[in-house]
């Protein structure tokens, strides 16, 4: 069973829109869906709480237990994580040894890549290398800017793969505030983010 771990240790990047949209992938090809937070804000839950019944099922993972992260239960064929901003200690620990993939979101902005540089490092130092793999997805990004060149910069030189980039469109708002992703609707009404997405998706089923 696949385990996908969303993380950056800052806020605001975009963990949740990734963390949903890629539990609402798996739940469109069909399969066993758990989407699970160790946030305590659990923006998860609530988002789940406003999904439609005539989605695709996705089922709330309790995550989280008494000093320790569970397991999701037998049946699940798919789980996704998503982390609160500076994750760390035993739960940064825990979720990483459950990972199987780590997505980690990046903004083009100086903050945010210094703060996801340290992150990177410290994830790689944990990690099992035989286990774990570890994926960047630039978010927000608009290739005709300056700050998109300077995130390509800081990329390259990482050996961590870029697996896909998003762009900026109220889109994942929108659909968010429905409890609902990309892969819940037609595809014509968003077909250039899911155009983006293909890699992304072709990552995650590898």
């Amino acid at each position: 069973m696949p385990v996908v771990l969303v993380a950056n240790p800052k806020g605001g990047v975009g963990k949740s829109t990734l963390a949903t949209n890629v539990a609402g992938y798996f739940a469109s090809r069909g399969h066993a869906v758990m989407l699970g937070d160790v946030d305590r804000q659990q923006s998860a839950r609530l988002w789940l709480g406003l999904r439609p019944p005539a989605a695709a099922p996705i089922s709330t993972w309790e995550a989280v237990g008494e000093g320790s992260v569970v397991r999701p239960p037998k049946g699940t064929t798919h789980a996704v994580l998503d982390s609160p901003a500076g994750l760390h200690g035993w739960r940064f620990k825990d979720v990483l040894a459950l990972a199987d993939k780590v997505i980690v979101p990046l903004q083009p902005s100086i903050f945010d890549i210094y703060a996801t540089r340290d992150f990177l490092d410290r994830l790689k130092e944990q990690r099992s290398a035989a286990k774990t793999q570890i994926g960047l997805i630039g978010m927000r990004v608009d290739a005709r800017t300056l700050s998109a060149d300077r995130l390509h910069e800081f990329v390259a030189g990482l050996g961590v793969p870029v697996i896909g980039e998003v762009r900026d469109t109220q889109n994942y708002v929108q659909l968010a505030a429905r409890g609902l992703t990309l892969f819940d609707i037609a595809p014509g009404r968003v077909a250039r983010d899911l155009t983006q997405w293909q890699p992304i998706c072709q990552w995650l089923e590898a």
